[in-house]
């Protein structure tokens, strides 16, 4: 494969990766397993039990996973066409994915803020339409 064709594939596969990854870990549709998940890696009697059950509450973490089923699927290589292709590209695709995660991390953050200055503009807007009655 192109050396260009494997870039455009490393921009997009990281994409759904980023998506799975940040759902699974901070999305409330799987606010309910990720609790528990949290409380057994607290709570967890073994070190491997707890480092287990960590894997679901870390979208860092869990996108090493999720990337390693996506190169299962995609049989993806990045620069050589053995074994080292596949680490190259793993290791390629979780940075590529977390990039994307913060960088939708800090847009969420972003709205979230603009959201409280807003309602905070609003509620003196109103405090100052009845101190004016």
């Amino acid at each position: 494969m192109p050396i260009l064709t494997q870039i455009l594939w490393l921009i997009i596969l990281a994409i759904p990766i980023a998506c799975i990854a940040w759902t699974v870990t901070h999305e409330e549709v799987f606010r309910e397993p990720r609790d528990y998940c949290v409380k057994q890696c607290h709570e967890g009697k073994t070190i491997v039990k707890r480092k287990f059950f960590y894997v679901f509450t870390c979208e860092y973490c869990f996108s090493h996973y999720v990337t390693a089923i996506f190169l299962w699927l995609t049989g993806y290589k990045l620069l050589m066409d053995n074994w080292v292709g596949y680490l190259i590209a793993w290791f390629a695709l979780v940075y590529v994915a977390n990039a994307y995660m913060s960088l939708f991390g800090l847009i969420r953050q972003d709205i979230v803020k603009e959201k409280a200055e807003i309602k905070i503009m609003e509620i003196n807007k109103a405090k100052a339409e009845n101190n004016a009655s």
